[in-house]
């Protein structure tokens, strides 16, 4: 069957109410559209997993960075979460944009493009909508902490996330003010976005190191990897690798933590046992 057949056997499986079985049978993602293409004029898609449990599950929207690779992304992690009980849906914000990465300068609106993957997952039958975290990489981790932190984008929409995740993200643009628990992971030698901004963060520090009024919402958590840089989780970059001047190199002890420490914070914040609270 094509992703075209797919996505189409999709749509026919909300209108009918039976997507949940329909999805759990596929063992690749599906590519859907994540909106009317008649609602925008640069509708989005993603790869859509199924968590293959009985009942509505919990769900993860995933941002790819700024390579644009959201098929990588959804290879890398989207199956992985998966395979945890999840519900994923992996985000091309670039492609429906006709550009291929940040250097193309990404509209204001890519800001808005997680809560337009939330509004899709609260309809469908096999998401719990009180459960769906958003998990961002680099550029993506930005717009996951855009998405949470106090302000006019978490307020304009009816629905919320329960969770945020952002891998190693640019944290000097944030106060920390975030209104759902959130977790920071990002490599000591990171010279794109600098751990140093995260703790400032974190701490209530602004960009001069001068300490200011705590922030009023949900604390952070934040885990340093020592030794580790920019996109330590891409196992392409085994080899060390220099792009517009910053370092980017795979890390197998960081990713591995990594991996625990995002299992732990789902199942804490989202997982299974949410649902009997």
């Amino acid at each position: 069957m094509t992703n075209f057949a797919k996505a189409a056997a999709l749509v026919a499986a909300f209108l009918t109410g039976n997507a949940a079985g329909g999805v759990a049978a596929e063992s690749s993602p599906i590519v859907v559209e994540i909106e009317n293409p008649l609602a925008s004029p640069h509708p989005l898609q993603g790869y859509l997993r199924q968590a293959g449990t009985a009942g509505p599950s919990p769900a993860v929207v995933l941002l790819h960075s700024c390579n644009g690779n959201w098929a990588r992304l959804d290879e890398r992690w989207g199956k992985r979460i998966a395979s945890w009980g999840y519900v994923t849906l992996t985000v091309d914000s670039f492609g429906p944009r006709g550009i291929k990465n940040c250097d193309d300068s990404p509209p204001l609106d890519l800001a808005t493009d997680a809560y337009r993957a939330l509004n899709f997952l609260v309809r469908a039958p096999f998401v719990d909508p009180d459960r769906i975290a958003v998990l961002g990489f680099a550029q993506g981790g930005r717009v996951a902490l855009m998405s949470v932190e106090h302000g006019a984008i978490e307020q304009t929409s009816p629905n919320k996330f329960r969770a945020a995740v952002a891998f190693y993200p640019p944290c000097g643009p944030f106060r920390g003010d975030v209104t759902v628990p959130t977790l920071i992971l990002i490599g000591e030698r990171d010279d794109l976005n600098p751990a140093a901004a995260c703790r400032d963060m974190v701490d209530g520090r602004d960009d001069m190191g001068i300490s200011r009024r705590p922030a009023k919402g949900v604390p952070i958590r934040l885990i340093v990897y020592p030794g580790a840089y920019h996109a330590f989780d891409a196992p392409n970059l085994k080899t060390s690798t220099n792009l517009a001047g910053h370092h980017h190199e795979f890390n197998q002890s960081a990713t591995d933590q990594s991996i625990a420490a995002l299992h732990e914070f789902l199942d804490a914040t989202i997982g299974p046992k949410m649902a009997e609270k």
